[in-house]
């Protein structure tokens, strides 16, 4: 076996000091890895208690959506030595364990893991990937930190196991590591397996990229120097980098996601994302989102999170901050790390999958989103537990997302700074002199977050984010479009207008079923439901493969009736299609653009 990464050089743990209080020691093993399961062992102090109760996470931080890990969960028994011992359950994520007089108690659980998500685990017969409020148990209401050490039983054949935990003792090959807390735990995943691995070092910090499912497809040398660039780009941006050691795992699964930690962060892509312009470009947009929050989130956060209360919902109408303008600069950081071009910061992210498509930006994703008349951004964020998480076919309709309007407040906010200051002070200011302040222990407020902005901008805005947060009223573009020679293009297409009727169809074992009826349409207007089955427009049979290309035949304005089935009765509809909307809010360069608006726009996009 190889010696596990990364290297803690000179950062190696003694075992607990007098002034210490007793560990609660793990062992993780993966006997038959391909039955997806990871074996826990713990062995827990009691502190001369007749009962403990253990608990396990129903949330993971950086995702505001409660899992229920506890679910995953099987076969928890207890023991002290050889004897057993009564365990009863006492909530869907809590254990009360009688202790019988035992100084400490060994926990045996395992937990099923076939999770391809940054959020849970996954373990199969080539890698795991494990998770910490996924995976471990800890004291339930226990007062202060305590020290959390994992030794990790990699599966036969597996080389390498990966972690930001500092070594828990001199030999590395025991892979033993160490929590100063169980947050800390929760903070650090852990790899096992065979992934390539690269590593490099920006001011003396090693970092690591882990790739896992590389297949000879994937691009590892190319990937590693964009991720170095990036870093140091964020790094020129805040200015220093505020941990001493950092891991991108890359898991390159085909599917997708990111999950930011303090030192790591947990990335999912597909293997062939490297072979084209447009998919490789989300990813590196996607990994510039998620160092973002090395230092917004992990570092400079609302004060509603933190400390963790890993059982309950934790409400915030701050996430527009933390996610929305994260999401403005993951772009703009790519940027200035030289990997992109401006136009391809305006034209937005390219679409999922390796397909070519047509590029999106935010505006174009609020302005086409009913929802935002409905749902404030403020309630958006705090809804998050509710709603963003658990989308379904009238989300469009009833809500917004806050990472897509965050980020659209943070350009407007940006380029208002910009202009006030006349350039000479902008939201980069504004987060540096955030993080300044509120980096600690607490985090910050909405309004102090907002007073930050008022000061760096030498201007009140409170009308700017009472509007932009408070209000669904629709956000004015023009400043931010005169400041920097923009415009939309306002149905630039090229084409023949279309007919409309603003719904969306999938194909269902060969039935057309209409998937989503967007508010405000000619769909709606006509009574089209979710669910119902298009058997033909007008008196011509329409085939599921047939929708796109028949709907070419029809104009504007046309009258005609849709013969649908819902719930097995047949039923016409009469409908009147409208004009399909063009792309009026992609952004282009004014061709009148002054020098003076070529420079504004430079200095945004290139930072200099």
């Amino acid at each position: 076996m190889t010696r596990p990464l990364p290297l803690i050089l000179g950062m190696m743990m003694n075992a607990t000091s007098p002034t210490e209080r007793a560990p609660i020691r793990y062992e993780i093993q993966f006997t038959e890895p391909q039955t997806h399961y990871v074996e826990v062992v713990a062995e827990v102090p009691t502190e001369g208690r007749d009962w403990i109760e253990l608990m396990m996470p129903v949330w993971t931080p950086g995702s505001y959506l409660v899992r229920e890990y506890a679910r995953h969960v099987e076969q928890l028994r207890a023991m002290a030595g050889d004897r057993p011992l009564a365990v009863s359950k006492t909530r869907k994520n809590r254990w009360r364990v009688e202790t019988g007089g035992a100084s400490s108690v060994r926990v045996v659980y395992r937990v099923y893991a076939r999770e391809l998500s940054v959020q849970g685990n996954f373990v199969d017969g080539s890698f795991a990937l494990l998770n910490g409020a996924a995976t471990f148990l800890t004291l339930a209401d226990d007062p202060g930190p305590r020290p959390h050490e994992v030794q990790v039983r990699p599966a036969q054949g597996w080389a390498k196991v990966v972690t930001v935990l500092p070594e828990a003792g001199a030999d590395p090959a025991d892979l033993r590591f160490v929590a100063a807390d169980y947050d800390t735990l929760v903070d650090c995943p852990i790899y096992a397996g065979n992934a390539a691995v690269y590593e490099f070092t920006v001011d003396g910090k090693p970092h690591w990229l882990v790739n896992e499912g590389e297949g000879g497809v994937w691009d590892g040398p190319r990937s590693a120097a964009d991720v170095e660039a990036i870093v140091k780009a964020q790094r020129d941006f805040w200015g220093h980098l505020p941990y001493e050691r950092y891991v991108f795992f890359n898991l390159l699964t085909e599917t997708g996601g990111g999950l930011e930690h303090a030192s790591s962060t947990v990335l999912m892509a597909s293997r062939w994302a490297t072979r084209k312009r447009s998919s490789y470009l989300n990813w590196l947009f996607l990994v510039s989102h998620e160092f973002f929050h090395t230092w917004n989130v992990k570092r400079l956060r609302p004060v509603e999170l933190g400390p963790f209360d890993y059982e309950n919902e934790v409400y915030t109408r701050s996430l527009w901050v933390a996610e929305g303008l994260t999401s403005y600069y993951d772009r703009l950081l790519v940027r200035r790390a030289g990997l992109c071009s401006d136009e391809e910061v305006l034209a937005g992210d390219p679409p999922s999958g390796l397909g070519d498509g047509k590029p999106k930006n935010d505006i174009e994703r609020l302005q086409d989103t009913p929802g935002r008349r409905v749902q404030t951004l403020a309630a958006s964020s705090y809804d998050a537990w509710i709603k963003f998480y658990r989308r379904d076919e009238n989300s469009v309709n009833s809500g917004v997302s806050y990472y897509v309007k965050g980020a659209v407040v943070g350009w407007l906010l940006d380029a208002r700074i910009r202009r006030l200051t006349d350039g000479q002070r902008s939201l980069d200011d504004v987060m540096r002199r955030a993080y300044e302040r509120f980096s600690g222990p607490r985090g910050f407020t909405p309004e102090e977050f907002q007073a930050v902005a008022a000061e760096v901008a030498g201007a009140d805005l409170s009308d700017f984010f009472h509007r932009a947060l408070e209000t669904t009223d629709e956000l004015d573009y023009a400043e931010a479009l005169d400041l920097y020679g923009l415009r939309f293009r306002n149905g630039e297409t090229g084409k023949e207008p279309r007919a409309w009727l603003g719904i969306e169809t999938k194909n269902e074992d060969g039935r057309l079923v209409v998937s989503q009826v967007r508010r405000g349409t000619p769909g709606a207007a006509a009574g089209v439901n979710v669910g119902d089955e298009i058997l033909a427009i007008g008196e011509f049979r329409v085939r599921a493969d047939q929708w796109s290309k028949r709907l070419e035949l029809y104009r504007p304005e046309e009258s005609t009736s849709l013969l649908i089935a819902r719930r097995e009765r047949l039923m016409r509809l009469p409908v009147t299609f409208g004009r399909e909307p063009t792309e009026s809010w992609r952004l282009a360069v004014r061709d009148d653009a002054s020098p003076e608006q070529n420079a504004r726009r430079k200095a945004w996009l290139q930072g200099k």
